[in-house]
């Protein structure tokens, strides 16, 4: 179904532009953490492939593209060289990684979710893939550097609902046979916009219901 979309040559290039992007959001991260050469590379892999791997061992198709395709292999480690020299200016086009991140997005949760169904799986279990490709690097990035994941948080901005969104849009267009290079396009372009709309205006998920925002509260109580 993938092959029937876009050419495999399309398809591999967005893939790289993706991997590479989610890569330097990584490496970055690494630098912050101030990680050495070899932990900057790691968290560079794992950010930019945690996502597809951990999709390809659910739905049995083995081994991941990740070791099978030299390329989606060695992307991650050209961004970790990148930031390892060229952090300090990696760093002041920030806003524009965060456009391509976003962009990452929409393509990984449109993919995983095509790839999840061509494997065989139910329309609700295939967009769960689908949002597990685009956000499950991000989260093994945060816990090997010892945060909590980006999505889990409160206090940033929506990450896991536009890849939702845009999952559920594709399932919807399986459904209904109407998906196609436009419609799954369509959807792509959804939850990037829909994430850079959360960057711009900081739109956060809702927390529990009249809960009480007082740390200190909290912080009293345990102890």
């Amino acid at each position: 179904m993938l092959n029937e979309l876009f050419t495999p040559s399309v398809q591999h290039a967005l893939d790289i532009v993706g991997i590479f992007v989610f890569a330097i959001s990584g490496a970055l991260l690494a630098v912050r953490k101030n990680f050495d050469v070899f932990g900057i590379a790691v968290l560079a892999e794992v950010t930019a492939l945690g996502g597809g791997i951990f999709r390809d061992v659910i739905i049995g198709a083995i081994p991941p593209a990740a070791f099978t395709d030299l390329g989606y292999f060695v992307t991650p480690l050209i961004a970790a060289a990148l930031v390892f020299f060229l952090h300090p200016h990696v760093e002041r086009i920030q806003v524009g990684v965060n456009v391509f991140d976003a962009a990452g997005l929409g393509l990984f949760c449109v993919s995983g979710t095509i790839k999840a169904y061509e494997y065989g799986l139910g329309l609700t279990s295939s967009a769960a893939l689908g949002l597990a490709t685009a956000v499950g690097g991000g989260v093994l990035r945060d816990v090997l550097a010892n945060e909590v994941p980006s999505l889990l948080r409160w206090d940033r901005d929506l990450y896991a609902v536009p890849a939702i969104v845009g999952a559920v849009m594709v399932v919807l267009c399986i459904r209904f046979d109407a998906l196609g290079a436009y419609t799954s396009g369509a959807a792509a372009i959804t939850a990037f916009v829909l994430r850079l709309l959360a960057m711009r205006f900081h739109w956060r998920a809702p927390r529990a219901y009249n809960r009480r925002s007082a740390t200190a509260e909290e912080t009293s109580a345990v102890i």
